[in-house]
């Protein structure tokens, strides 16, 4: 699957889930391990988690892929490693705590959808 329909899915995928506050950063030729980083908001525990195991189901439905999900026994912070495109659910106070958008700010290009 290319780049851009895997990123799009996972876009579909975050706003048929309600995800809140959608970011991508494009981070092509900032590092080697992947190319887009999507961040979303998620009302709670559940929420997040939810979120977390339908793209990679969505994702592995697509492409056949297995792949990597970690944080989701607590549901404050779950990554899914798609490899072009990893994925960041999370609850209101971690993303504000971490603040990904910002370490990202100066490595690429952002978009935010709601």
């Amino acid at each position: 699957m290319e780049i851009k329909a895997l990123l799009a899915l996972v876009e579909k995928t975050l706003d048929d889930f309600k995800a809140q506050n959608v970011t991508v950063i494009d981070v092509q030729g900032k590092t080697s391990i992947t190319d887009y980083m999507v961040i979303a908001t998620g009302t709670s525990s559940r929420h997040v988690k939810a979120l977390a195991e339908n793209v990679a189901l969505d994702a592995k439905r697509a492409t056949g892929g297995v792949f990597k999900t970690e944080g989701d026994d607590a549901g404050e912070w779950v990554l899914v490693d798609l490899g072009d495109v990893i994925f960041h659910a999370m609850q209101a106070e971690s993303r504000e705590l971490y603040s990904l958008e910002k370490l990202w700010e100066t490595a690429g290009d952002h978009r935010q959808s709601s």
